[in-house]
């Protein structure tokens, strides 16, 4: 009797630890299952959350930065508008034209009278004496060693700020043109200046603003062809100017030559 208890026992027993191993196996497995999916869920939703997050922070960075260039090109135009807007100044200048075609390059220098609007005087005294005169109709140009006057439109001859006449007139640069800010550093901001209506004379025109007044220190003009003409300004002084500066009286004796 003893040893047949003693095998129900044991068969009780073992039955038992199978059963606690079933179970513990059975409860086990669903535990490790779910909690694994669970976090797996939670890493995919915290990865996706980080690349939200950080596109969110490329975008607002980008929007950032376009915020501050389009912040640095306004305070450079109000700059040199509230420089030039209205305001009579000469200046001395050196100007280099480059025909790239003809692979010719010619300099001269003088000294440009500028009033607004649209008036200007451009005083030639190398390679050779001539004059530019626009009343900001009217346009003249006298060479008085070939006796000389070509006559014509202010307009025709400067159209889309050309030869450097949106000077005489700075509201233009915001209506005409699509800027960009180009570079700047210490002393000096450049700048390119497209033609909103597109033509063969003027494809863009660059220009370096002088950072502590917002005088314009340099402008080189481009056209469809690849030529270029640059005009350094220097010893600018804004003064009131005569009238008289920007009208022509035609001399006795000199040939007249009427522009199409």
């Amino acid at each position: 009797m003893k040893m047949r208890t003693y095998i129900n026992i044991t068969k009780v027993k073992k039955m038992n630890i199978m059963k606690n191993e079933k179970m513990r196996f059975f409860v086990s497995f669903l535990p490790t299952g779910f909690i694994g999916i669970t976090i797996f869920m939670v890493v995919l939703l915290i990865n996706i959350t980080n690349f939200n997050m950080t596109s969110f922070n490329l975008n607002m960075s980008s929007l950032n930065a376009a915020e501050s260039i389009d912040a640095e090109k306004e305070k450079v135009i109000t700059g040199i508008e509230n420089r030039y807007a209205g305001k009579d100044f000469t200046a001395s200048y050196e100007q280099t034209s480059i025909l790239k075609a003809l692979e010719v390059t010619e300099t001269a220098s003088g000294r440009a009278f500028f009033s607004h609007p649209g008036k200007m005087r451009w005083e030639y005294n190398k390679p050779e004496v001539h004059k530019i005169i626009s009343d900001g109709v009217n346009l003249w140009i006298y060479k008085p060693d070939e006796k000389q006057v070509t006559k014509g439109s202010a307009a025709q001859f400067f159209k889309e700020g050309a030869g450097g006449a949106f000077l005489s007139d700075i509201s233009t640069i915001r209506k005409n043109y699509t800027i960009t800010v180009n570079s700047a550093d210490t002393s000096l901001i450049e700048m390119t200046m497209i033609p909103k209506k597109k033509n063969q004379d003027i494809s863009s025109i660059t220009i370096t603003v002088a950072k502590d007044n917002y005088n314009i220190k340099r402008v080189v003009t481009f056209n469809a062809y690849g030529d270029a003409t640059e005009l350094l300004f220097s010893n600018i002084n804004f003064t009131d100017l005569e009238e008289s500066l920007f009208e022509f009286s035609i001399p006795d004796g000199v040939d007249i030559i009427y522009m199409d």
